[in-house]
């Protein structure tokens, strides 16, 4: 790719900061507090949830200076382990991994929005996702600098919530303190329960590696990257989740989903409504095109392997993968119209942390073929311990989410290994094309 197509550090941070922040962070709590009745212990859930991710992105910093080529999991998996492992990953990056959440956050944009303009959500959620594309597909550039405004004016909103909710001043029974009852609080299993939900908040972390050949640099700047675009999150979440409890009382928040909308009331009044669907639509708008940019490189990664995929590999004149793009749109379209994706999202949830949790851990196999760790890149702040801790969370909590979720935990499995069927039949074409 020519150096004019490259986009720069702080792009490729947006999208990373993007992709991550959705719908979750301003509506979880409530379930949270309805299990976790402790201040101290419930910001302490979101600061979990914020080390773990960064573990993962400490290490992912190291893969994608050790493997720098776009794809995510699918080039680490299949460069580390074997290429079959890495096109199951990719299979479902390729059909439904982005399509769903990018389906879900089309709707969720349209909702929001329809207390803003009156128009229908799936009419708002289809026009959106069609500009977007048409944005993405003429130049890429251009649709990460968009992506760059919108996340920034949605860190300043977000910014200007907490800023606002500090002067207002908290409730009067807010007290931010640490006693024998906060800490039962912290051991207490639903604080376990609540971190699994908030670990789906932090997803994204990841999201750079998507895009590795369209970075400038990206040895010495991934890694600044990934760790720079989850402390960004880490900080907006814990800020804001610390402004919800300051400014509403743990017993109105319970069992509730717009806790953002309760806060917001409390600290501009009726104008508080208004403002909130505001900055989650604009922060929806932001994730919906950084879906639309990351989604396509995966896509992209396959199809410059597998001949006859190869033509989804092909750039334009602007850097943009055009067929892949098209493909991604008009999956999530076709979900919208068939309200399939929640049920999709369910099904691949379990499946898509065991590629996370499997490419951690090749970082260790990486380093075992290599020996020698005295290369001049990036190396994993505090290794082993920090991909060891990363595996260990996410594992308990893969086992938590199967035995809650066993059907759909194994259904998810099943529709991942159709991708073998797939990628054999791959295989043989491309070997019969040989010979």
């Amino acid at each position: 790719m020519e150096k004019g197509k490259l986009i720069t550090p702080s792009r490729a941070t947006a999208i990373v900061v993007s992709n991550m922040i959705g719908t979750g962070v301003y509506t979880s709590l409530g379930l949270q507090a309805a299990g976790v009745n402790s201040i101290l212990a419930l910001i302490l859930i979101w600061i979990t949830g914020g080390l773990v991710a960064l573990c993962g992105a400490l290490t992912y910093g190291e893969l994608a200076a050790r493997i720098p080529k776009s794809g995510g999991e699918y080039i680490f998996l299949s460069r580390i382990f074997h290429p079959a492992f890495g096109f199951l990953s990719g299979f479902i990056s390729m059909t439904i991994g982005f399509a769903a959440p990018l389906a879900i956050a089309a709707i969720a944009l349209g909702t929001y929005a329809g207390n803003l303009i009156p128009v229908p959500p799936m009419i708002t959620a289809i026009v959106v996702i069609i500009l977007l594309t048409v944005l993405n597909s003429s130049s890429f550039r251009t649709g990460a600098n968009f992506n760059f405004v919108t996340t920034t004016l949605n860190i300043i909103l977000i910014l200007t919530l907490c800023t606002a909710g500090i002067i207002k001043g908290g409730h009067s029974d807010f007290a931010f303190t640490f006693t024998r009852a906060d800490f039962k609080q912290v051991i207490n299993p639903a604080f376990a329960v609540s971190l699994v939900y908030v670990s789906f908040a932090y997803s994204g972390w990841n999201s750079a590696a998507y895009i590795t050949h369209q970075v400038k640099d990206p040895v010495k700047n991934l890694p600044v990257i990934f760790i720079t675009g989850t402390l960004i999150v880490m900080t907006l979440y814990t800020l804001l989740n610390f402004v919800f409890l300051y400014t509403v009382p743990i017993d109105e928040l319970k069992g509730k989903v717009d806790v953002a909308f309760l806060a917001a009331r409390n600290i501009f009044g009726e104008m508080g409504g208004k403002f909130v669907a505001v900055l989650i639509s604009i922060g929806l708008v932001a994730s919906i095109n950084s879906l639309l940019i990351l989604g396509p490189r995966v896509t992209q990664a396959l199809a410059d392997d597998y001949g006859p995929l190869g033509f989804l590999g092909k750039e334009n004149r602007n850097g943009s993968p055009f067929y892949a793009t098209i493909l991604l749109t008009v999956i999530s379209l076709a979900l919208i119209w068939t309200s399939t994706f929640e049920q999709i999202m369910t099904l691949i949830g379990f499946t898509l942390s065991i590629f996370t949790i499997a490419s951690v851990t090749g970082l260790f196999v990486l380093r075992h073929r290599m020996k020698k760790n005295n290369e001049s890149f990036y190396h994993t702040f505090g290794y082993p311990f920090i991909p060891l801790f990363f595996i260990i969370v996410e594992g308990c909590m893969m086992v938590y989410v199967f035995a809650n979720r066993p059907v759909q935990s194994l259904a998810g499995l099943g529709i991942t290994l159709c991708g073998l069927i797939v990628y054999f039949l791959l295989v043989k074409s491309k070997q019969n094309a040989i010979s």
